[in-house]
This record gives C-alpha cells, sequence and structure tokens, in this order.
C-alpha cells in the first residue's frame, strides 16, 4: 500500500524512503582530524591531557604502526610518561603504546572506549572549524606549517602559553611574545 502525504498524492513506499533518505540522512562526519593535502586525506595526530591541553600534534601521510609510534614518542619526549593513555579503537595506536611499554620497561594503563575519548573528540572541533573551509592545502609541507599555526593559536586561546607570575596577557600579547 501507498503512504498519503500532506497534499493527498498516494505515493509508493520505495519512492517515499528514497526521497526521506535524499533530503534527511546526511552522511557521518570522521571524528579524527583528516587533513585533505593534494587531494588525498591525510591524518593529524593529536594528544591532549585530562584537563584539556594540547600535550602534542603530529600531521602524517599514514596511520599505520610507525606515524602512531613517532607520536606517541614525540609526546613522551616534550612530556613525561603517562599513567593511562585513553585511545580509540585503532590498531597502530594500541600496537604503537604495547611496543613502547615493551621497549621503555615502563608501566601505561591503556583504556579503549569511544566515551572516555570525549575530550580529545571535542578539541579536534576547533582544528576541524578552521581546516574545513581551507578545502585541503597543495603540499604536505606548507599543511604542517599552517596546521602547526593554527594548533598554536589554538594552545594560545586555551591559555597554553605560560605567562609570568602575577601577570595576565591578553592573546595578541602572547603571541606577539612567541616572536620576541
Amino acid at each position: 500500500m501507498g503512504r498519503r502525504l500532506d497534499n493527498g498524492n498516494r505515493v509508493n513506499r520505495e519512492i517515499y524512503a528514497r526521497f526521506c533518505e535524499r533530503l534527511w540522512v546526511k552522511p557521518p562526519r570522521p571524528t579524527h582530524p583528516y587533513i585533505k593535502v593534494s587531494g588525498q586525506w591525510k591524518y593529524l595526530y593529536r594528544a591532549v591531557d585530562r584537563d584539556g591541553d594540547t600535550v602534542g600534534f603530529l600531521l602524517t601521510a599514514k596511520r599505520d604502526l610507525a606515524a602512531a609510534r613517532r607520536f606517541l614518542e614525540r609526546a613522551i619526549n616534550l612530556h613525561d610518561v603517562p599513567e593511562k593513555i585513553t585511545i580509540d579503537k585503532s590498531g597502530a595506536n594500541t600496537a604503537a603504546i604495547e611496543s613502547v611499554k615493551a621497549d621503555a620497561c615502563v608501566d601505561i594503563l591503556m583504556r579503549q572506549n569511544k566515551y572516555l575519548n570525549n575530550i580529545v573528540e571535542q578539541d579536534h572541533r576547533a582544528i576541524k572549524r578552521i581546516t574545513r573551509p581551507m578545502l585541503g592545502f597543495k603540499s604536505f609541507w606548507s599543511a604542517r606549517i599552517i596546521i602547526a599555526g593554527i594548533e598554536t593559536m589554538h594552545m594560545i586561546r586555551k591559555g597554553q602559553l605560560g605567562c609570568p607570575e602575577g601577570q595576565t596577557m591578553s592573546a595578541a600579547q602572547q603571541f606577539y611574545s612567541l616572536a620576541a
């Protein structure tokens, strides 16, 4: 049987379903920050601590074990070895953490839960909001440089840049202090 629409016409269910599918259902956007470079998608690794401060970021051509390990080692070199790491279900991230744990003989609690990873997912939003209208980059080098600038400005906006004790600085003053 057909379904009656507002104007009284009978429409086949299949046609109605196709109509609703075209109008209302939108394809899901990726939750991970993929960046388009020269027409190809590249992966942006990002790490955020429990306070929402950016720990590190790295733009890579592939999302594999070597890239995940390189990012993890870089984040550990900039900061200390973490007690806990919350990640998504990526096999590359899991393998990288396991290999770092084995090589460095450290005990890192690894949690894989999509709901515990919300701090990182929400922090991606600011980066995606800026890069989405750019429609991609022409070269990997320029993408790395611009992403580093975007991440730096995002860190300044979050108040991560250290100020002298008892002194407050505006975002513009913090930015200019980087150049000095």
